[in-house]
C-alpha cells in the first residue's frame, strides 16, 4: 500500500529564499549565542576582587540580561526555521489522500436546479 500518491501532473516551485535562510541559520544561531557569551564573560572578567553589592547586583542584572538575549535569539531562530519548512513543505510535491466517502453518502451527484436561487444567471440577479 502506498501511503504517499504524488499529484500527477504537478509541478513543483522553484526553490526560493526559504533555503537561502535555512543553510544559514547554524550560523545565525552560533554567532547570536558565542557574542552575548563572550560579552558575560568580559563582564565576570574585568571584575575586581572585591565587589560592593551595587556592583555585585548590576553584574547579576548585566548576565541574566545577556541569557534573556540568548533566550529571544533561539526563539527567534526557531522561529524563521519553522517558517522556512513550512514554504519548503508547501512547495514541495502536491499528494493526493486516499478517496473515502462518508457514510451514508450517495454515489449518484446531486442535480442542480437551474432555477434555484444560490445559482447565478447572466439574465436574472441572485435575490
Amino acid at each position: 500500500m502506498n501511503w504517499l500518491n504524488k499529484l500527477p501532473g504537478f509541478q513543483r516551485s522553484p526553490p526560493g529564499l526559504e533555503w537561502a535562510i535555512w543553510q544559514r541559520l547554524p550560523r545565525i544561531l552560533w554567532v547570536g549565542t558565542v557574542i552575548p557569551g563572550l560579552l558575560a564573560l568580559a563582564c565576570w572578567w574585568a571584575v575586581p576582587e572585591q565587589l560592593t553589592s551595587a556592583a555585585d547586583r548590576d553584574l547579576l542584572l548585566t548576565s541574566y540580561r545577556l541569557m534573556g538575549l540568548v533566550m529571544l535569539h533561539w526563539t527567534l531562530v526557531l522561529t524563521v526555521g519553522i517558517g522556512c519548512v513550512l514554504v519548503m513543505v508547501m512547495k514541495g510535491p502536491a499528494y493526493v489522500a486516499d478517496a473515502y466517502p462518508p457514510p451514508g453518502r450517495e454515489d449518484a451527484p446531486p442535480s442542480v436546479d437551474p432555477e434555484s436561487p444560490t445559482r447565478c444567471h447572466p439574465s436574472k440577479p441572485p435575490r
